[in-house]
C-alpha cells in the first residue's frame, strides 16, 4: 500500500520485507516521507514498528524491497553509510551509554554536528553535560538521546517510540520538540508510535501497521477525525 501523492525526494520505502534468522517481522511495506514532512507509522507492540524503522536506518539487512533517500537506493548498504546520506534513528528505549557523560554520548560518533545548537535545544543536556548519561531522568535521557542524533546533522530523524516511559508533560515536550525541529531545522520525521495523541500532534500522515503490513493510510488531520479506525486499528 503506497502513498497515492508519492514522494520524489526524501525517503521512499517500497514493498519492504524484513525479518530475522529468515522470517519475515515486516513484508511488503511502502512508506514515503518528504522533505520536512512528518509521517507516523502507528501500531500495537510487536506490529513490526521497530524492525521496520531499523531495516530503514541499515540497522538490518531487507530481505526484499527498495529503500532509496532522494532516489538513491540504500537497502542493504551498513548503517553508517545510510547515516552519511543524511538518516538519524533515535532507538527505542534511548540506548545511552552509561560509561560516558551526557557531553561524551554526544559528540561520540558526530559528524560536524554543532554542540552549542544542541546545548539551546537542550540546556539542560550543557548543565550536567560532565555527569554520566545514565544519572539522568527518563525524559532527559530522551533529549539525551534526541540531541545524540541530531549531531550527525540529520536530513531525516527516524524516531523509535520515543514517548516510551515517559510522563505525560514530556511527552507534550517531545511533541512541541520536534515541531520546532521542523521548523528550524527543515527535518523530515518519521516517528514510530504507540501513543496516538503525539503522534497526530506531530505527523502530517499517518500509516497503520498491523502484524507486519500496512493496513491503513491517510492524512493525519482524516485519522484524527475518524474515532472508528482509530478503534479497529489501534484499540482505542
Amino acid at each position: 500500500m503506497a502513498r497515492s501523492d508519492g514522494a520524489d525526494e526524501g525517503l521512499a520505502v517500497a514493498h519492504l520485507t524484513a525479518g530475522y534468522g529468515g522470517g519475515a517481522v515486516v513484508r511488503d511495506v511502502s512508506i514515503d516521507v518528504g522533505h520536512g514532512e512528518a509521517v507516523a507509522l502507528l501500531g500495537r507492540n510487536g506490529a513490526g514498528k521497530t524492525t521496520a524503522l531499523m531495516a530503514i536506518a541499515g540497522a538490518l539487512r531487507p530481505m526484499a524491497g527498495t529503500v532509496a533517500i532522494d532516489g538513491r537506493p540504500v537497502a542493504g548498504l551498513p548503517a553508517y553509510r545510510i547515516a552519511r546520506l543524511g538518516v538519524s534513528l533515535v532507538p527505542q528505549g534511548r540506548r545511552i551509554f552509561s560509561t560516558l557523560t551526557v557531553r561524551e554520548n554526544l559528540t561520540l560518533g558526530s559528524r560536524g554536528g554543532n554542540l552549542d545548537e544542541v546545548h539551546s535545544l537542550f540546556p539542560v543536556l550543557a548543565k550536567r553535560a560532565a555527569v554520566s548519561g545514565t544519572a539522568l531522568s527518563g525524559g532527559e535521557q530522551q533529549m539525551l538521546a534526541i540531541g545524540r542524533a541530531l549531531m550527525t546533522r540529520p536530513r531525516l530523524l527516524l524516531m523509535d517510540e520515543p514517548s516510551e516511559g515517559l510522563a505525560p508533560q514530556v511527552v507534550r515536550d517531545i511533541g512541541a520538540l520536534v515541531g520546532r525541529l521542523r521548523r528550524e531545522l527543515g527535518l523530515a520525521v518519521l516517528i514510530a508510535e504507540q501513543n496516538l495523541a503525539l503522534a497526530l500532534a506531530i505527523a502530517d500522515h499517518v500509516y497503520v501497521i498491523e502484524r507486519g503490513e500496512v493496513v491503513h493510510q491517510s492524512s493525519a488531520a482524516a485519522f484524527r477525525g475518524d474515532p472508528a479506525a482509530q478503534k479497529r486499528y489501534l484499540g482505542v
